[in-house]
């Protein structure tokens, strides 16, 4: 359901996750929609930069000059990461949603963005308690970092039209899961996030009790319009 949530000044971030060119170029890792997703995130920053607010980028990048990769990774004949490979230009961070000098970037090679060490202990000791969250993949990277974030003890703003995924599918039903069991956050949009990172008051849906969001094939779609 929709309630009232208003952060206070100085306890919210946002987090940009795995904005790369290979999302807009490599056919094999093409996100849906992935202009207006971009478009959507700036607009985010804008809202954040204007306001003072920490912005932190984060970066999907495999190094496999520094050995093997994790086990199962998917990798092409000569060894190296089949995505987000270190010495491929399509792993660079978009232009459009690139960090300005002194905003904090991070280079993962794990889903979470939590898989950088210090990176909680770092929030808490600049008194962050909310994160703003958008970026691609919402069934991937978004939804391991979501849900590391909430059993960090933080609270998530997930920000359901600047996120996004293969298939509009694979997206929807992403933070149809991610919303069932975003205990202390709330899943919004795009116009909403932009007045609560500017210190509004909003009106955000909250999950109430357990798994409430029952999709299926045919409403999937209704319930992600409701959220």
């Amino acid at each position: 359901m929709k309630r009232r949530l208003q952060i206070a000044a100085g306890k919210v971030a946002l987090l940009c996750i795995d904005l790369q060119e290979e999302h807009r170029q490599d056919k094999r890792y093409l996100v849906n929609g992935f202009d207006q997703v971009l478009a959507n995130v700036q607009a985010l920053q804008a809202a954040a930069r204007g306001k003072a607010v920490p912005l932190i980028h984060a970066a999907y990048v495999v190094d496999s000059a520094k050995g093997k990769p994790r086990p199962f990774h998917p990798v092409m004949a000569d060894g190296s990461s089949a995505f987000s490979n270190k010495d491929d230009p399509l792993s660079a961070l978009c232009a459009e949603t690139a960090p300005l000098p002194g905003e904090r970037v991070i280079i993962k090679d794990a889903a979470s963005v939590f898989s950088d060490v210090g990176f909680a202990a770092g929030l808490r000791s600049a008194g962050i308690d909310w994160l703003v969250i958008a970026g691609v993949w919402t069934e991937a990277c978004i939804d391991a970092t979501v849900k590391d974030a909430v059993a960090e003890g933080f609270r998530v703003m997930l920000v359901k039209d600047a996120c996004g995924s293969a298939s509009i599918a694979m997206h929807q039903t992403g933070i149809l899961n991610l919303a069932n069991r975003l205990y202390g956050g709330v899943v919004t949009d795009t116009r909403q996030a932009r007045r609560a990172l500017g210190g509004e008051a909003i009106d955000a849906w909250m999950v109430e009790g357990s798994v409430p969001l029952r999709f299926t094939y045919e409403n999937a779609a209704a319930l992600y319009d409701q959220l």
